[in-house]
């Protein structure tokens, strides 16, 4: 049996083990596992109910990751993205006033061009168009959004007043001083490298919680999966097509072109995947793979998804094939059954998680040319407004008008890729049909 596996994912041609790609599936789960309770969380403010989110979102990691390790053959998991979710669930439902069924209908019509695009080569074009300051700035923006989120919902940060619109928050409640020691702790675990370390801080927090009444503890530990019926295929695809929403639409495409040509890039490079030019050979196998999980995504009632940057755990661990890949897709699998655990979580345990995701998404901000002002300045625009504007939407789209526009202020239009000036004026667009309020 394990000589078929090997042959299929050509293991010994990429220098690998079966128990290697084992223990890589195993190593890159437990670093992103903490969606499975975080993705819930966040999507409870769009108003979707916890437990048939959980049953979307591991549903779509599995698919996805499924279809990277058979297809594709490569060691990435899929899960829906973080940053994209806090977009849907606080900037198009909360502060646009657009249903999570209109906002589904854009995920999956996301996918489906995607998956379009990929198949006739556009999409690497638009990839290849993108300036790497431009996307650092994206990623950094993103992170001070997560981590705005994860201080809000942990009540360690409050709403202020006129002239200081945040304050403090009440740090002798016993909710708020329950998230300080789960950032702590996941911070001290961070530190240690202590795999997991995320997840696992959620889960010790989360105890504390129900021992001290912070929270209540679960009846159950394990059970079958809540169904999933009440979001799967709740699609309002007339609201998605409509005039109006068509710059949330753009944005969340957008934003998912990003994170997948960052994570494919970025870990494939450390996996050594890259040829002579920088490029992933055969590329357009894993896009497709994130544009099938997202038109999974938008069906199941979850966000856009794709490679996940945690996949680097495993492929430090010695993952080099589809296989791991695969293994991942099965933990993801036997998780459903820890649905009584995941919604009982609070606020206060897995809200830090936000901000530890944050702080290991700014790191990128150090690439950023800051003595070259045509590079400085989209960057610092997009993070300032994603995280002043709360609409990470705004910060993208402001970068994508900004940045060609000061290049070719400075006579430097050489260095403007066509493809920019498309989603140039893609993003004009965005700001014609935004409902502002």
């Amino acid at each position: 049996m394990q000589s078929r596996i090997a042959n299929y994912f050509g293991l010994e041609l990429a220098g690998t083990t079966f128990r290697r790609e084992v223990l890589a599936g195993v190593t890159t789960f437990v670093t992103m596992s903490y969606i499975i309770a975080v993705n819930p969380a966040i999507m409870k403010a769009a108003g979707i109910p916890e437990g048939p989110s959980m049953v979307a979102t591991v549903m779509t990691a599995v698919v996805g990751t499924l279809v990277m390790g058979l297809y594709a053959n490569r060691p990435f998991a899929i899960a829906p993205y973080m940053g994209e979710n806090a977009f849907i669930a606080y900037t198009v439902v909360k502060v646009l006033g657009y249903s999570w069924q209109t906002a589904m209908a854009a995920v999956f019509l996301a996918g489906v061009m995607f998956a379009l695009l990929t198949v006739a080569r556009v999409r690497q074009w638009m990839v290849e168009a993108l300036p790497p300051g431009l996307c650092y700035s994206f990623g950094v923006g993103i992170g001070l959004f997560l981590s705005f989120i994860g201080l809000n919902e942990s009540g360690i940060v409050a709403l202020g007043v006129a002239g200081a619109p945040v304050r403090i928050g009440n740090l002798a409640a016993p909710s708020v001083e329950v998230a300080v020691l789960s950032f702590v702790l996941i911070a001290v675990l961070m530190v240690r490298r202590v795999p997991g370390a995320i997840l696992l801080g959620i889960l010790i927090s989360a105890g504390v919680a129900f021992v001290t009444g912070v929270a209540k503890p679960p009846s159950l530990w394990i059970s079958m999966p809540p169904n999933p019926a009440p979001i799967m295929l709740q699609l309002d695809l007339r609201g998605a097509l409509s005039v109006g929403f068509f710059g949330v639409l753009l944005t969340i495409f957008v934003m998912a072109l990003i994170d997948t040509m960052g994570s494919l890039i970025g870990v494939s490079a450390r996996a050594g995947f890259l040829d002579a030019d920088g490029t992933l050979p055969q590329i357009e196998r894993p896009m497709l793979a994130d544009a099938i999980a997202t038109m999974f995504a938008g069906l199941a009632g979850t966000t856009t998804s794709g490679a996940y940057i945690e996949s680097a755990a495993g492929v430090h661990a010695g993952g080099r094939t589809g296989l791991t890949a695969v293994v991942v897709a099965a933990l993801f699998a036997m998780s459903l059954f820890f649905a009584p655990l995941v919604a009982a979580i609070p606020a206060a345990a897995y809200a830090p998680a936000l901000i530890a995701v944050g702080a290991m998404m700014i790191a990128p901000v150090v690439k950023i040319n800051f003595d070259d002002y045509t590079e400085l300045i989209p960057a610092f625009t997009v993070i300032a407004l994603m995280s002043f504007t709360y609409n990470i939407g705004i910060g993208i789209t402001a970068g994508l008008i900004l940045y060609p526009l000061v290049k070719l202020a400075a006579g430097r239009r050489s260095e403007v890729h066509a493809g920019l000036w498309l989603l140039c004026g893609l993003s004009i667009l965005f700001y014609v049909f935004y409902p502002y309020q």
